[in-house]
């Protein structure tokens, strides 16, 4: 079967190749763990539980996940296995099951989901870099409860430069619709844990303050923000970064995050604002260490 499940239609045999995202056609997790480190309404007291596949369709130069996202680091799994796994994460409490980079095995999601759909009885949380089709979006209603979408850039040239995808806005704009029409806005429980919603998050990058602000702009108008939460994030760390991206070689300013923050409350938007000190890699989980 030719793959053509994200923007980048690769339209080639996974069985035979890798495709953009890095990977071939079996599931591949870097690491499963209860996970403290989302946003509020979704880690909570009790931790999410996540699972972190490997590969991803987008290529950013900084990714702070680059062990699993670009080198593939992990091991394989059958859509049964990763269907225990969610249930043994179940077991451990969590709040949710969390699906991060999912894009590429979204269709052995939605088979996993199927084979324990009587069994599993907390939210499945789709977390994803915003690289979507929306058509492919659609297809996880039903499986799919509340959606962490990143919107990462508005500018052409600068989601070609950083992440190899030229187009990246045009469709992570139409997933976050798609998203929306799922959702029909977000409901939490007694203790404050999302249910069912979209949580859009932003990570303001060196240099591209007034990028940001155009996307928080064109998201105000084009939707409903009463029926999201943004998370703005401003844990950008350098580190990831190669020398010769020497713009973005740097820590994000007070100045620039402050701009955007500004911004986003003066639009109105409704959510999650880190604090400065974020930008630290006490974020990035090791995935080197053992999973469940």
């Amino acid at each position: 079967m030719l793959c053509n499940i994200c923007p980048r239609q690769c339209n080639i045999d996974r069985s035979m190749h890798t495709g953009a995202c890095g990977m071939g056609e079996k599931i591949r997790a870097a690491k499963i763990m209860v996970h403290n480190w989302e946003e509020p309404c979704i880690s909570g007291t009790r931790g999410s539980g996540a699972i972190f596949f490997s590969g991803c369709n987008l290529k950013c130069v900084y990714c702070q996940n680059r062990d699993i996202s670009h080198d593939r680091l992990g091991y394989e799994l059958t859509v049964c296995e990763l269907a225990n796994k969610m249930l043994e994460l179940q077991g451990k409490g969590v709040h949710n099951i969390n699906l991060v980079t999912p894009t590429h095995y979204s269709d052995k999601i939605r088979e996993a989901i199927d084979l324990i759909r009587d069994k599993l009885h907390i939210p499945i949380v789709y977390n994803t870099s915003g690289y979507e089709l929306d058509t492919e979006i659609m297809k996880m209603s039903g499986y799919v409860d509340v959606f962490l979408t990143d919107i990462k850039y508005f500018d052409r040239e600068a989601s070609k430069k950083y992440s190899s995808a030229p187009d990246y806005y045009e469709n992570a704009k139409k997933a976050l619709g798609s998203m929306l029409k799922i959702t029909q806005g977000c409901v939490f429980d007694e203790n404050g844990i999302m249910q069912r919603g979209v949580i859009l998050r932003h990570l303001v990058l060196p240099t591209l303050r007034k990028d940001s602000i155009k996307i928080l702009e064109d998201v105000s108008v084009s939707f409903d923000i009463s029926k999201l939460k943004l998370a703005l994030m401003c844990q950008y760390t350098p580190d990831f970064c190669p020398s010769e991206f020497k713009e973005i070689k740097r820590r994000v300013t007070t100045f620039e995050y402050n701009s955007v923050m500004e911004k986003a409350l003066e639009l109105g938007f409704d959510g999650y604002i880190q604090d400065i000190s974020s930008s630290d890699t006490i974020y990035t989980p090791d995935f080197s260490g053992e999973s469940l």
